[in-house]
């Protein structure tokens, strides 16, 4: 196979700012026609319920049931999975999942889930302002299972919500021609998921959203898709919660050349067999570190079992970038807002006050990203597509909502009713000030 051909981009050039950004916004598919392919699946899961999940099931997975039972996968069906698993395969599930429950019992810690009512203000009136948390009662795993199937996201997403509290999971996971990964269903079993399906792509997002006659209403969808998955996402929201409209898997790293190159090109090539529109970018300081990765990432990909896809995704979606030193490489870290971002550098700790916008950033050469993959302990469930930018890796958090809660003394409410009547008077609401006035001790 000849040498793969990677757009290289140097800061130095003259056209530089516009190459980069030409290369940030390219355009991988069309959208509009995604749009409206979902648009349509979405509306027929909420018009034909299990009907349309199962004609959606048998045209896309090439899965045909006469029912949504057949399809249904319970508990007990999980529990056989599990129980035929090896010694070494439970017990690298069970690593996987203790560590991650301890890093996240530890997150929810943090924010003080202690009370159900957690005072936030009173005053000399005898107000109390508090605040009302509470975990989401129904929760939907979409569990990717297209050209590969991810055991690991049961775990990143099922363990996290089960910490935060959530009563029930129910998961989907796509199993195109029946072919059903065991780990996948051992991992529900593990995890305590109470049902799950064995459909995909928008359909499964739309039963989720909307329900069907077979398929419960959740409160919020969680778990990394494809495009037609993240455009259903996108396409429910009104309707249901949802943890982020994930795009392409993605990986930054910054390279002085003090790390090996090929422990950098492995990891470059970790995010690039993913999908042949996942992105993987060097920022380096020296040309020789670019070439360097750059013959190893040959080197590698002539074994590699996915080699057709990590070489399109290397060719038409990633970039190598010649800096001049690593305060450029930072901004440009910081511009791209990657979900992986690797700091394979003599000082990495020296880079952390600076970088503002990235998923999860590994510190080090030994702290490879895949190890975030698996068991490392945060969910592996990441913004993606420059989103790092506002958005944050799942956590406990994603699973509680707040209420407040408001409880006025008499006192309280007359000293505020004449004030609260001012407002509403300038607004043009009569109704509202006279239900203010009213709490007046003089009314």
């Amino acid at each position: 196979m000849p040498d793969i051909s990677i757009r290289r981009l140097r800061t130095s050039d003259p056209e530089f700012d516009l190459d980069f950004d030409q290369y940030l916004r390219k355009n991988l598919e069309d959208e509009r026609e995604i749009q409206d392919q979902v648009s349509d699946i979405i509306r027929a899961v909420v018009e034909r319920g299990d009907q349309a999940v199962l004609a959606y099931t048998e045209e896309f997975d090439r899965l045909n049931a006469d029912s949504m039972a057949e399809l249904k996968v319970n508990p007990d069906e999980m529990r056989e999975y599990w129980l035929n698993l090896s010694a070494r395969e439970q017990r690298m599930l069970e690593l996987g999942r203790d560590r991650i429950r301890t890093y996240h019992e530890k997150q929810l810690a943090k924010i003080a889930q202690s009370e159900l009512l957690q005072p936030v203000h009173s005053d000399i009136s005898g107000n109390q302002l508090s605040q009302y948390e509470r975990p989401l009662e129904h929760v939907g795993l979409y569990i990717p299972g297209g050209t590969a199937a991810y055991p690991s996201t049961v775990l990143m997403t099922a363990v996290v919500a089960k910490v935060a509290g959530v009563e029930k999971l129910i998961a989907t996971v796509p199993t195109p021609d029946n072919e059903r990964n065991r780990l996948v269903f051992a991992a529900l079993h593990l995890c305590g998921v109470d049902q799950a399906f064995t459909i995909g792509g928008a359909q499964a997002i739309a039963a989720l959203a909307y329900g069907t006659q077979s398929i419960p209403r959740v409160d919020k969808i969680v778990g990394p898709g494809n495009a037609f998955v993240s455009e259903a996402k996108a396409q429910v929201v009104r309707n249901v919660g949802i943890d982020a409209i994930a795009g392409p898997s993605e990986i930054l790293i910054v390279s002085d050349g003090s790390v090996d190159s090929r422990t950098v090109a492995l990891d470059l090539l970790s995010q690039a067999e993913h999908d042949s529109r996942s992105k993987a970018i060097l920022v380096a300081t020296s040309e020789t570190a670019l070439d360097e990765v750059e013959r190893d990432l040959n080197q590698i990909l002539s074994n590699l079992p996915r080699k057709e896809i990590a070489t399109r995704a290397l060719e038409t979606q990633s970039a190598m970038i010649l800096v001049n030193d690593l305060s450029e490489a930072t901004m440009i870290s910081n511009e791209v807002a990657p979900e992986h971002l690797e700091l394979a550098i003599s000082e990495p700790e020296s880079l952390l006050p600076h970088l503002r916008n990235a998923g999860a950033i590994f510190v080090g050469e030994h702290s490879g990203e895949v190890m975030g993959d698996y068991l490392a302990g945060p969910s592996h469930v990441l913004p993606t597509s420059g989103t790092a930018r506002f958005a944050s890796p799942l956590g406990v958090q994603d699973f509680l909502k707040r209420s407040s809660v408001i409880q006025l003394s008499r006192q309280g409410a007359s000293e505020l009713a004449h004030i609260a009547a001012e407002f509403a008077d300038s607004e043009g609401l009569h109704a509202h000030a006279l239900a203010a006035t009213a709490r007046t001790t003089d009314s």
